[in-house]
């Protein structure tokens, strides 16, 4: 008697077993991040070519603005000055410094007594020296003595007995006439002639160094 064959097996299409190489992929491929050598990194060399831009910048920001200031401070407000020889003592002495304000003179005329910088056309730097005559006044020096409108002035600032006499002189408009408070060591408007206001540089307001002497002038 013939042997009967095993029936085979019939799996439904939905459960055949395929091969692993013609099975469908089920995920999508892992995305592909460049490496740290291939990725887009700023260069130092980028960086270095922008840094002198960025000084100069900063430089502009920074200093032009305090220069502008500065200038517009000496030209228009105060500046320092050093004060030289010996022709201001006992008041001022050399190699003292001070502060010159410039805006009281832009409000008022000089007063007497008012220690100021004056610029002088014949000389090459600036002369620091005391009102004495204001404009209009007549001026007058009898044996070291000053006299205005005939009136004999008190100057206690003035350094031991002045020598020497100076005409009478009317003072003209404009201009005041100034002197030394060390009378016989100074080359002021006896020598000179009266100063226009125009040429005060300014008013002497502060003695800052030596520090010991630090203060506001009189």
């Amino acid at each position: 008697m013939e042997k009967s064959r095993p029936r085979q097996r019939i799996l439904p299409p939905d459960a055949r077993i395929i091969h692993p190489s013609q099975q469908p992929q089920r995920y999508s491929r892992a995305l592909e991040y460049p490496t740290p050598s291939t990725a887009s990194v700023p260069s130092a060399t980028a960086t270095t070519e922008s840094l002198p831009a960025a000084v100069v910048k900063e430089l502009v920001s920074t200093i032009l603005p305090a220069l502008i200031i500065a200038v517009f401070i000496h030209f228009f407000l105060a500046q320092a000055t050093r004060v030289e020889g010996y022709s201001m003592e006992p008041t001022l002495y050399g190699h003292q410094r001070l502060i010159i304000e410039k805006v009281s003179y832009r409000l008022h005329g000089p007063k007497r007594g008012d220690i100021v910088v004056v610029r002088i056309p014949q000389f090459d730097r600036l002369l620091i020296k005391r009102v004495i005559g204001l404009p209009g006044e007549t001026l007058e020096i009898r044996d070291g003595l000053v006299y205005i409108n005939g009136q004999p002035l008190e100057e206690p600032y003035v350094n031991g007995r002045p020598r020497g006499s100076y005409p009478a002189t009317t003072i003209p408009e404009g201009h005041v006439f100034v002197m030394g408070d060390n009378r016989n060591n100074s080359n002021d408007s006896r020598a000179f002639g009266p100063v226009p206001i125009e040429n005060i540089v300014g008013h002497a307001w502060m003695r800052y160094w030596p520090l010991d002497e630090f203060g506001f002038m009189p």
